[in-house]
C-alpha cells in the first residue's frame, strides 16, 4: 500500500495536502481498499465551514457508510464534482483524481501523523 511522505495523516484515515493556505482533503488507500468498492460520495458544499475532528461528509461503499472528517477547520473552497459520476476514482486514485475537498483553513493543521507514523498505525489494523 502506497502511503506518499509530503502528505499528513489523520488516525481515522484522511490525508491532506497543505499549500498557500489551502488544504486539499482525502481518503487514504488503506481507507478506500477497507471499504471496497465506492459508490456515492457526499461532500460539504463550496462555502461550508468545517470544523477539524468534525464529519464534513460520507462515502458509500458496497460494505457500508463511513463519515469523512475535516483534519482543519476553514471554509471549503472546491470539491471535487468529478467524484459525483465516478465516485470509484478513490479507489482507483485515492491520493491523485480521489481528492475530496479543498478548505481555505484558519488555523495550521494539528495532530498530523507523518506517513512513518501512519503506516505503522494501519499496520496495526490489518
Amino acid at each position: 500500500m502506497s502511503v506518499p511522505t509530503e502528505l499528513g495523516y489523520t488516525a481515522k484515515h484522511e490525508w491532506i495536502a497543505v499549500r498557500d493556505g489551502i488544504a486539499t482533503v482525502g481518503i487514504t488507500a488503506f481507507a478506500a481498499e477497507s471499504l471496497g468498492d465506492i459508490v456515492f460520495v457526499e461532500t460539504p458544499a463550496v462555502g461550508d465551514e468545517v470544523t477539524a475532528g468534525e464529519t464534513a461528509g460520507e462515502v458509500e461503499s458496497t460494505k457500508s457508510v463511513s463519515d469523512i472528517y475535516s483534519p482543519v477547520t476553514g471554509e471549503v473552497v472546491e470539491v471535487n464534482e468529478a467524484l459525483e459520476d465516478a465516485p470509484e476514482t478513490i479507489n482507483s486514485e485515492p491520493f491523485e483524481g480521489g481528492w475530496l475537498f479543498r478548505v481555505r483553513f484558519s488555523e495550521q493543521p494539528a495532530n498530523l501523523l507523518s506517513a512513518e507514523e501512519y503506516t505503522k498505525l494501519t499496520e496495526g489494523e490489518n
